[in-house]
């Protein structure tokens, strides 16, 4: 059964279209047909992501009412689906929230499944992506600031009424001054789904125009979204390997 996911943070810059666009990839490397729409209409950036920032149809002429969301659905050259929203400022009049309800509705019938990047923060473009899921996905650093803003962001959705599949902690450096999973697991209630190092190779897909599950597919990050779409599809992780396995035991992380 197809699913919209609202992958949401509370705070900016802490991963979450980076995210968004990994997932989506790795839900396509398991042979799912996936489509991501940039629910954040005040700074998009998955157009940016994959290479298509400026498009003849987006979601924001979808939202106004001009274009049908089958014509605003872009795909990437690696199989994954896109809906860019768009840059420029004078296309975010008429638009009408309301209509995302719809949007996701009529993707389901099309994809296996629906990926919302939603704006941060918890303003009304949020809102309306949460209204719109079957599922929330938060988003997460582990420090306290980011986990603050991401418990702000898991209450307004099980106030909506809106399931929260769990948390994904992005940026990880195992430092001893970041906060512990357990910590961060026990302040926001929800299960965490998958931690992803900080890797260096972010910055050279996003250049490339592609996600690093692509890019870099044998990276702790690539492998770490890899395994949480894993676990969202109900699919088999990847194996761990005898060298992976032994480090395990030795107390070492990826």
């Amino acid at each position: 059964m197809s699913k919209v996911y609202v992958v949401a943070s509370g705070k900016g810059g802490v991963g979450k279209t980076t995210t968004v666009a990994n997932l989506g990839a790795a839900m396509t490397k398991f042979k799912e047909d996936v489509v991501i729409v940039d629910t954040n209409l005040t700074t998009p950036n998955v157009g940016l992501h994959f290479g298509a920032p400026i498009v003849p149809v987006n979601l924001n002429h979808v939202l106004q009412g001009k274009a049908d969301i089958e014509d605003a659905v872009y795909e990437h050259e690696s199989g994954i689906k896109i809906v860019p929203s768009s840059l420029s400022l004078k296309d975010l009049k008429k638009v009408k929230l309301d209509n995302l309800y719809d949007v996701g509705k009529d993707l389901k019938k099309m994809y296996d499944h629906v990926i919302f990047d939603s704006a941060a923060g918890l303003g009304d473009e949020v809102k309306a992506a949460i209204d719109s899921a079957d599922e929330v996905i938060i988003v997460a650093n582990p420090n306290i600031l980011s986990v603050t803003d991401a418990l702000k962001t898991v209450k307004l959705a099980k106030d909506m009424g809106k399931p929260v599949a769990g948390a994904i902690v992005t940026r990880v450096n195992y430092d001893k001054n970041e906060m512990a999973l357990e910590s961060v697991q026990e302040m926001l209630e929800i299960p965490i789904l998958g931690v992803v190092p900080e890797d260096r190779n972010m910055l050279a897909a996003l250049n490339k125009k592609d996600a690093l599950v692509n890019t870099k597919p044998r990276s702790s990050a690539s492998k770490a979204y890899m395994d949480i779409a894993a676990k969202l599809l109900g699919k088999k992780k990847r194996s761990a390997g005898f060298f992976r396995k032994f480090l395990g035991l030795l107390g070492f992380k990826e």
